[in-house]
């Protein structure tokens, strides 16, 4: 199927709908039990979650019937799940609450992510931001744009000028990145003129996408955390590719890296900058 933008429009009100249903009531009033860890301190699943992520899939399931949905939590129980993106005539990728760690912690910084597939290719990207009630979105091949919690669009998306390393400012998440790569990683962030972690790749990729910011460099490669951004971002007019520079594929990729810029040049730049030979 072709996704249009009242599609997009259409699915932008559900992730609007279940974050005020079931995200926001809960928004720093979680119970000691309603947190729980998954695969260590900081991989955290709430109440919120997965009541989100319910919510999404019955009604995404009711818009497009017959599709795929692949979740953040159901796949927690099912990693087959994740197969099911390469071949799927329509499949979706859902993060419900992208920044757990700073939803349960009371930080007022996460998102509500979601992404669309069709035989593999990401056709559709949401963004959509609880507390600003308001989501950033793209169609593949006719932009990205912005939209009120009425549904109305406000702006479209734009990536940074590009600029040299030394005035780069960006997110670089280095923390599943292997110890040599790491130890790399980490000595050259001077290099940059500065550097931020919001632990939260949906604000970190609604940043990029509007301008604020010029580079993202993440290793590990979930497709509900980069799905949706990859291709705001592309929407937007950015450039992004994996480490060794090869196309990044969101329903084959889970490692490998993946740098955005705002240009293939400055994506040469950075990459050059922060993990080349000296």
């Amino acid at each position: 199927m072709r996704f249009d933008a009242r599609a997009a429009s259409a699915v932008a009100a559900l992730l609007r709908d279940a974050s005020r249903a079931e995200i926001m009531p809960r928004f720093r009033k979680l119970a000691p039990d309603a947190v729980r860890t998954k695969s260590g301190p900081l991989d955290l699943v709430t109440e919120a979650d997965e009541a989100a992520e319910r919510v999404i899939e019955v009604g995404l399931s009711r818009m497009f019937p017959g599709c795929v949905v692949v979740g953040e939590e159901g796949t927690a129980a099912d990693a087959s799940l994740l197969t099911r993106l390469r071949d799927a005539e329509l499949a979706f990728v859902v993060d419900p609450v992208d920044g757990t760690a700073n939803f349960a912690a009371g930080v007022p910084l996460f998102g509500c992510m979601a992404a669309a597939f069709v035989k593999g290719e990401v056709v559709a990207g949401w963004i959509h931001d609880p507390l600003g009630d308001d989501t950033c979105l793209a169609v593949r091949g006719e932009g990205a744009w912005v939209e009120d919690g009425a549904g109305t669009r406000i702006g479209a998306l734009s990536v940074a000028a590009p600029a040299p390393v030394n005035r780069m400012v960006g997110a670089v998440s280095w923390g599943f990145m292997p110890g040599e790569m790491k130890t790399r990683v980490v000595s050259r962030l001077p290099r940059l003129a500065g550097t931020l972690n919001y632990r939260c790749a949906a604000h970190e990729y609604r940043l990029a996408a509007g301008g604020h910011a010029h580079l993202l460099v993440y290793n590990k490669l979930m497709p509900w955390d980069h799905a949706p951004g990859w291709l705001i971002h592309r929407e937007a007019g950015g450039h992004a590719a994996r480490f060794d520079g090869s196309a990044y594929e969101a329903s084959h990729h889970v490692t490998g890296g993946l740098i955005c810029a705002p240009d293939r040049a400055s994506w040469e730049a950075a990459r050059a900058a922060l993990f080349g030979e000296d």
